[in-house]
């Protein structure tokens, strides 16, 4: 299973999403298909996130990773488009008919069914054209799918794809229009009181100092979560490292770390007493009564 999730913005980002592995490999954690979720549900709970539910036409489409994990994200199926592989590799005498027409299972935005080159292909160096023109030619002659054909397909796919971005585009505009009128008001409204500026007001002194621990505190929040224009590709900086440091060496540090469990008790009592402070119920009750 591939759970492809585009991430729609004024453009069309592509993220390909890892399979549900449930069984550990090698020397994969033994909590992986939890971490991989965890990474899926960051992604595909997006709101702006149009999900492509990639499942293979050889396997039951009731077991499908991606459409159980897209059903629960998005019930009303507005933020997915199923996806059919594999078609070609099908055991004789059976289709993917129903699934194509959007009867078993059935997805608001329904399924595209796709044949990709096989790993035979790849290495026999067939070229993207070449195979698409084969893909095109196994639905147009298969009985099953030829009156399905024009809806088939990576080219296919393609478009709506390409419609699905239009759509994003025509929907953001007017609240991005909005948006930056509303900026351009703000800013046309700093320029009208620059006119009057004199660099010995104390007021603007305040407010340029504030304007600048403002943007410094929004670099910082970007630095921490990897958003910033800038990513370090030499080494791990900001939040990453951080982050690495709490995952990877926070937990040996405590486990080499010698201490006397009574005596630690007694701190924790203490410190969990102290951040009270006043705050006890009957103590404040008397307290609110003096007044």
């Amino acid at each position: 299973m591939v759970l492809l999730c585009m991430i729609l913005v004024l453009n069309l980002t592509l993220v390909d999403l890892p399979g549900m592995t449930k069984v550990p490999v090698g020397d994969q954690p033994a909590d992986i298909e939890a971490q991989i979720r965890e990474m899926l549900m960051q992604f595909v709970t997006k709101e702006n996130c149009l999900m492509l539910a990639v499942s293979p036409a050889n396997s039951d489409l009731a077991n499908s990773d991606a459409l159980k994990i897209a059903k629960e994200v998005d019930p009303q199926g507005m933020r997915t488009i199923g996806v059919i592989t594999k078609l070609d590799l099908m055991d004789e005498g059976t289709d993917a008919k129903d699934i194509l027409e959007n009867k078993l299972l059935p997805l608001r935005r329904g399924y595209v069914g796709v044949v990709n080159r096989s790993q035979k292909d790849i290495d026999g160096k067939k070229d993207i054209n070449a195979a698409m023109a084969a893909e095109k030619k196994f639905f147009l002659s298969h009985p099953a799918y030829r009156h399905l054909a024009e809806r088939m397909g990576t080219s296919y796919l393609q478009k709506v794809l390409n419609q699905q971005l239009t759509n994003h585009i025509r929907d953001t505009l007017p609240n991005l229009r909005a948006k930056l009128q509303s900026q351009l008001l703000s800013i046309e409204k700093e320029v009208e009181e620059y006119k009057n500026f004199r660099p010995d007001d104390p007021s603007r002194k305040t407010k340029a100092l504030l304007q600048m621990v403002q943007q410094f505190s929004v670099d910082f929040d970007k630095r921490i979560e990897g958003s910033g224009d800038q990513i370090d590709t030499a080494e791990l900086s900001g939040g990453a490292r951080i982050n690495r440091i709490f995952h990877e060496r926070f937990p040996f540090e405590l486990v080499k770390m010698e201490f006397n469990e009574k005596e630690l008790r007694k701190e924790i009592s203490y410190a969990i007493k102290n951040i009270h402070g006043i705050r006890h119920v009957s103590f404040s009750l008397s307290f609110s009564r003096l007044f």
